[in-house]
Order: C-alpha cells, then sequence, then structure tokens
C-alpha cells in the first residue's frame, strides 16, 4: 500500500507554473492563502509581512507601468537591441495584467532590533527575509492543495520606491515579490523532477 504523506506529496507537486486558465480565481481563497502565510515562523514573534492583493485593473496596470519605467531606466545601461529590451517589457506587463490573482509580498523591519554594527544589521534583516520566504512557500503549497498554480516574481526588489508610490503604500513597506495565482491550464501535468543527488546539497560533520 502506498504511503500517504500530505505534506511531502504537495511539496513534491508543486512548480513554478507560468500559464494560467483564464477562469478566475476565488477572493476567499486568496485571504485563505495569506491566512497561511501569516503562520510562518517569523523573528522575535513578529508578523514582518504586509500583502496587497493588486485586484483592481486601474491598480494592475499602475503597478505594469511603474515596473516597466524602472525596468526601462535599468535597461537602457544594458547592451540589449530595442526589439528584445520591448518583448521582455510587453511579457512581464503581461503577467501583471493577466494573472487570475496578483499578490504583492511586503516587508515590514519595525520589529528588528537597532543594532549598532553592520554585521548584525545585516543579519538582523536576513532573518526578516528568510520569514518572508517561509510566508511565500506557506502561499505556494496551500495554492497546490487546493488545485491551484502559482510563481513568485521578484521585479518588486528592484524597483520599491516606485511600487509603493503607484499603489500608495506606507514608506515602510518594502517590496519583496509577487506572486501570481491561477488555476494550472487544462491538460498541464507537472514535469518529473530530475532526480536530486543530495550529495551535492548536504554535508556532516
Amino acid at each position: 500500500m502506498t504511503e500517504y504523506n500530505p505534506v511531502a506529496d504537495v511539496i513534491a507537486q508543486r512548480r513554478s507554473v507560468r500559464h494560467f486558465a483564464p477562469d478566475p480565481v476565488d477572493p476567499a481563497i486568496v485571504r485563505e492563502l495569506v491566512g497561511l502565510a501569516c503562520t510562518a515562523p517569523a523573528p522575535h514573534h513578529s508578523r514582518p509581512w504586509r500583502f496587497v492583493d493588486v485586484a483592481s485593473d486601474d491598480a494592475r496596470l499602475r503597478l505594469a507601468d511603474a515596473m516597466s519605467e524602472s525596468w526601462l531606466s535599468d535597461l537602457a545601461v544594458e547592451d540589449r537591441s530595442v526589439l528584445e529590451v520591448d518583448r521582455m517589457i510587453k511579457r512581464s506587463r503581461a503577467q501583471v495584467l493577466e494573472a487570475p490573482a496578483l499578490l504583492l509580498s511586503c516587508i515590514v523591519l519595525d520589529e528588528s532590533k537597532e543594532w549598532a554594527d553592520e554585521r548584525r544589521k545585516l543579519a538582523e534583516r536576513d532573518m526578516f527575509v528568510q520569514s518572508l520566504g517561509a510566508a511565500l512557500q506557506n502561499i505556494l503549497l496551500a495554492a497546490v492543495e487546493r488545485g491551484l498554480a502559482a510563481y513568485l516574481k521578484g521585479a518588486p526588489l528592484f524597483c520599491g520606491d516606485a511600487i509603493r508610490e503607484a499603489l500608495d503604500l506606507p514608506d515602510d513597506w518594502y517590496p519583496a515579490f509577487l506572486v501570481l495565482i491561477g488555476h494550472p491550464e487544462e491538460g498541464f501535468e507537472a514535469p518529473p523532477r530530475p532526480a536530486i543527488n543530495l550529495d551535492d546539497y548536504l554535508v556532516q560533520r
């Protein structure tokens, strides 16, 4: 008899699925996912995550415009053709505008400790960043459990000021990842993962 391991099974099923069916995602499920995100471990008994459900067409457009303008400025100093830049910007805008559900995750650091030296300041921030990663993983795994698919887009990390202005967010919310969520396209089947040689990733001392 096959052993049933629900957590391990969901972890194994998770994929970064970037193509969704057009079906909408129930807003109540989005709230459930955020609720589960907020159960993640965090430093100092804090809850250093904030999520923005970017649901309206107007907010999506403002977000896409802000990210596009910021990215265009970055790409202007790189050796890329106009056609390549145009293709990249169009793909990114389509992802933001067309995702059935779109969450912006942010970090807040108001409960972090004020260390006097840079070494500990960096370590303190790293703890909060790791905590956000745990919260995001909760969303991704809970989405799979509900028959949904999702992936992360890290572009907000590069244009936080523009995004805060576009979405009228508090100054102490630091945009991190977008979570794009939807129903997998009909017939989608996750490809098998390649075998992992744990000796490449695990050592004993």
